[in-house]
């Protein structure tokens, strides 16, 4: 039979693939350089990196990256600090060669949408399939004559020269794709009798990729059917000497019994296997069951799944194990996925429910003997034990090609004895424990669904029309449901089911998270019903820490915590914490953290609140309360040495942890403030209401900072309602002095200034020095903002009195600068200077990095005023490292503010602008008010450069915003737009 035109058909170099289509449709190839084209036109892609974007989007055919997936497969794990802001620059690039409706930004991320010929490798995958499928049809030359087609897209390197781990990745995927289908054709050119000319082809091959057993096999028949049987022969020794020498293995026994066909010169060997000879066809099992119509979503896990059992005809047996929470959908998944691999699976699929969450798991003697019978075995030949059977197993499948389902798997024991081990063969397994004993699977953890996913489920159940006119309280079910899809499923059943109810009467049901377990269930279908198999497999500990954990409201836990919350030393804690994760009930949400699913932390304070003691609870909490204080005076301690603030609050018997340095102890604060204000939130009951006020001002730099500003503000108005409605005004005071703290830093000066006045009068009533020091200290400093200098100056000397006769010295200097602030507003510049260099000399003394960058702030403005503009630079630019490095957004946005001023008073104009841009460019600086103020200076800059309409722009801006605040900086603002200003050459 004569051979088609060959393996290797190229495309021409820089020709795009040739598809129907229009003249200025877009293409693009990937197997080769990566390349797109406007019809017969080249584009240019930019740089490798942009390359490597539009790479990584091609390979998603269709799907959305998100930006934390494009920034893995960019850097791996160690990203840039800016890799986000530089993926929106490669995609804004991209978009404008490919044009807004093929680069399209998503929930998120990115994706290309084009037609699926338009890429090379769609192209190829499709021929492939027609190739696949003419081959089990019988038709050997059309199916060569399509794989050559095939491997004629390549054109060289898949993905050539493009960075990052993710093409890395993909190139190799790839090139084992390439050469997976070289054998095929291979295969085939030996079934038609192109075996002389296969030799060459496959002797360069073998050379190439030595430990490649399927090539040597291949090259054994070729040379075998030419003649040349020494020549096959010696192909085997060196092939058996090779991998005793390099891996100390022996050949594969399909090998081993080439070589004993070829010593033997069988005649079955020695010809083409045009035909083969007919036998009795085995019996095929199709034990799927039905896959649901509704199915929604998991394109990416469908995609990974079926990609693995579309390669189990490979020389390895497949297994991919799927694991996740009860209700994740993966039975859905498994059946769904097994569906769509039938094909490569034609001699039948088995499945079994091994009942592996329940109280008696399947056996799995009795599971070998239902799928031996499946396989046509009589019952009078399958043998008694479960080895025995196991055996039997394993032959009944060898040379077929049989898909296993192994669904709600208990363990890895249960299942090993069900695995087919024969190449051809693929199983999948679901279970609620991550089967990491079991060698060589593919893991797959499988979470809940996206909120897109979870709103078209639901959807799809209750029917357009009635979701689209609630489109928001559709919203709000699937995110009462955690996005769980057997929660989504049950609640949009109830829903159809009742045709009086609209989807608002299901989202105020569901709202009630006391009742929204009770809420989920419809028919057998039950939330809480499956959650309560996997927790009634716990063993005793593991079942109180899941209960105990779940009482805390944090979005997760730090190993630390939970051991202060267990009252467990560290390794015992993670010990019980590692076998919830593997059973599926907690997450793993980063080395050392671990959280719950929405509904599982519902279910587990239920069972705490069954199975648990209040007491217990209550001590439980109490200790996570202590650890988090003590943890976090510790960092307030370092942070500022000599502060008087933790002597005064409150002693705690769980120890906290400790550090030795600056940088892990604010690493630790920034890290855990989601979980200590939301400890402190919760802590308002007469016990521990103290403490949480404690936390709060431990926990003072959160504010400060401009982050967690809103978290720290709601945590603090819950304290302060416990604490009147309880009469602790000893704790009221501190709440209020937190409260002060967040709205100043906040820019919210009215309700900071009345928060202060009312901690005031209760530090005097209860003789507590904190709110007596500190809100004095605020209060001044707003009055200096607002311009009431007289009254800043009494509030100041209040705060320094108080600090002084507590021997708090750090905050005296504080008080100290800010006295600074008020004197330089009323003229008295030469008082200013000499109030900020007292302040900055104590904080010298007591070695305070951060507060010693405020003192040169006070100090920086006061020399700026006094004319001593050099030292002023140098005091400033120290004073915006130290608060760049110790994270500080707000005071580093207000320095590069004052940096504008300086330059400005100096005839800078340019270095003004950009400063006073880096300030605004940093988050919050302190709200509106401090905003206009920049925005003001910003405008004086750019009108002196010349920018007059973009300095316009900023003094309208700056205007609008004084007067919403009553500010009297308005008039001022006024006056520099009036037309006579503007005529001027300088405001």
């Amino acid at each position: 039979m004569d051979r088609d035109s060959g393996p290797r058909v190229r495309v021409p170099e820089q020709r795009a693939p040739e598809k129907p289509g229009t003249a200025d449709a877009l293409r693009f190839t990937v197997l080769g350089p990566v390349r797109a084209w406007r019809g017969s036109e080249l584009l240019s892609s930019g740089s490798p990196q942009q390359r490597a974007l539009l790479t990584a989007l091609l390979l998603r055919e269709g799907r959305t990256a998100t930006a934390g997936e494009l920034i893995d497969a960019f850097w791996g794990e160690d990203p840039p600090s800016q890799a986000l802001a530089t993926i929106r620059t490669y995609a804004s690039r991209l978009r404008k060669i490919l044009g807004q409706d093929t680069l399209v930004s998503e929930s998120g991320g990115y994706a290309i949408r084009i037609d699926r010929g338009a890429l090379d490798l769609t192209l190829a995958q499709d021929l492939a399939a027609e190739a696949e499928k003419a081959r089990a049809a019988g038709d050997r030359c059309q199916a060569r004559t399509l794989i050559n087609k095939v491997l004629g897209l390549w054109d060289g390197e898949a993905l050539a020269s493009v960075p990052g781990p993710y093409a890395d990745n993909q190139r190799t995927r790839l090139e084992e794709w390439r050469l997976q289908l070289t054998e095929t054709r291979l295969d085939l050119d030996l079934e038609v009798g192109c075996h002389a000319e296969a030799v060459s082809e496959l002797t360069a091959l073998t050379a190439a990729h030595p430990l490649r057993e399927r090539l040597r096999e291949l090259l054994m028949v070729a040379l075998y059917r030419s003649g040349r049987q020494a020549e096959a022969l010696a192909v085997y020794a060196d092939t058996r000497r090779l991998l005793a020498e390099e891996l100390g293995v022996d050949p594969r026994p399909e090998l081993a019994q080439l070589q004993q066909r070829i010593l033997r010169a069988d005649e079955e060997l020695a010809r083409p296997a045009d035909e083969p000879a007919p036998a009795p066809a085995p019996l095929k099992p199709a034990q799927l069951p039905a896959t649901v119509p509704d199915f929604t979503g998991r394109s990416a896990f469908v995609a990974e799944l079926g990609s693995r059992l579309a390669t189990a005809e490979g020389s390895v047996m497949a297994v991919s194990a799927v694991a996740g929470i009860g209700g994740v959908g993966k039975t859905t998944l498994a059946v769904h996925v097994a569906h769509q691999a039938r094909r490569h699976f034609p001699d039948g699929q088995l499945y079994v429910d091994l009942q592996g969450a329940g109280a008696r798991a399947a056996e799995p003697e009795t599971v070998l003997g239902s799928f031996l019978r499946a396989l046509g075995t009589a019952d009078s030949a399958i043998p008694d034990t479960m080895d025995e059977r196991a055996a039997l197993y394993r032959s009944t499948l060898d040379g077929r090609r049989i898909l296993i389902l192994l669904d709600n798997a208990h363990d890895a024991a249960q299942i090993r004895p069900l695995l087919p081990g024969t190449p051809g063969c693929a199983a999948l397994v679901t279970s609620r424990v991550r089967m990491v004993d079991l060698a060589g699977a593919h893991l797959v953890d499988l979470d809940v669904m996206s909120p897109e996913e979870a709103l078209q489920l639901f959807t799809r159940i209750v029917g357009a029309e009635r979701v689209g006119a609630e489109r928001k309280a559709a919203l709000d079910v699937v995110a009462a449901c955690g996005f769980l899809p057997l929660a989504i499923r049950i609640a949009a059943s109830r829903l159809a089911a009742r045709r009086t109810w609209t989807v608002s009467v299901l989202a105020a049901k569901l709202a009630d998270e006391r009742r929204r377990l009770d809420e989920l269930q419809a028919g057998d279908l039950a939330v809480k019903a499956t959650f309560e198999l996997g927790y009634g497999q716990l063993e005793p500990a593991q079942a109180r820490a899941f209960r105990l954990l779940g009482l805390a409201d944090g979005p997760d836990i730090s190993l630390a915590a939970a051991a202060a919350l267990l009252n467990l030393d560290p390794h015992a804690a993670e010990d019980l914490l590692e076998a919830l994760v593997d059973t599926s009930l907690v997450e793993s949400a980063a080395p050392g953290r671990y959280r719950y699913h929405d509904l599982v932390r519902l279910y587990a304070r239920a069972c705490a609140e069954r199975d648990e003691r209040a007491v217990e609870r209550e001590s439980a909490l109490s200790r996570l309360l202590d650890f988090y204080l003590a943890t976090a005076a510790g960092v307030y301690a370092l942070e500022r040495p000599g502060d008087r603030l933790v002597d005064h609050l409150a002693r705690v018997d769980q120890p906290g942890l400790v550090f030795q340095q600056r940088g892990p102890a604010l690493d630790w604060i920034h890290a855990e403030a989601e979980c200590v204000l939301a400890c402190a939130h919760q802590c308002t009951d007469s016990a521990s209401l103290r403490r949480a006020a404690d936390l709060l001002l431990a926990a003072k730099d959160l504010p400060e900072s401009g982050a967690n500003s809103r978290r720290y503000e709601l945590a603090a108005q819950a304290v302060l309602a416990a604490a009147v409605r309880t009469g602790d005004v000893h704790t009221e005071g501190r709440a209020r002095t937190a409260l002060t703290n967040v709205f100043h830093f906040a820019g919210r000066f009215d309700e900071a200034e009345e928060e202060a006045e009312k901690a005031m009068a209760l530090s005097e009533a209860n003789e507590d020095p904190i709110p007596g020091g500190y809100a004095a200290n605020t209060r001044g400093f707003i009055a200096v903002y607002q311009g009431r200098y007289a009254e800043a100056e009494k509030y100041l000397q209040v705060a320094i009195a108080s600090f002084r006769s507590d021997g708090n010295w750090p905050s005296e200097a504080s008080a100290l600068c800010n006295l600074s602030r008020a004197q330089l507003a009323m003229g008295r510049t030469g008082g200013a200077v000499t109030l900020a260099r007292q302040g900055v000399d104590i904080y010298d003394r007591q070695g305070l990095s951060l507060r010693l960058a405020n003192g040169r702030y006070a100090l920086g403005i006061a020399l700026t005023q006094a004319g001593e503009l050099d030292e002023a630079l140098t005091q400033l630019s120290e004073a915006l490292d130290i608060f760049h490095e110790s994270r500080q957004p707000l005071w580093e946005g207000m320095t590069h503010f004052r940096l504008a001023e300086l330059h400005l008073l100096a005839g800078r104009s340019a270095q003004a602008a950009a400063h006073a841009e880096q300030a605004i460019a940093l988050r919050g600086i302190g709200g509106e008010w401090r905003r206009a103020t920049v925005l003001t200076v910003l405008g004086k800059a750019l009108k002196l450069l010349g920018q007059v309409d973009r300095g316009h722009a900023c003094w309208v801006e700056a205007l609008t915003i004084f007067e919403n605040h009553g500010s009297q900086e308005a008039a001022e603002v006024r006056s520099l737009l009036s037309p006579q200003r503007m005529d001027q050459g300088c405001p």
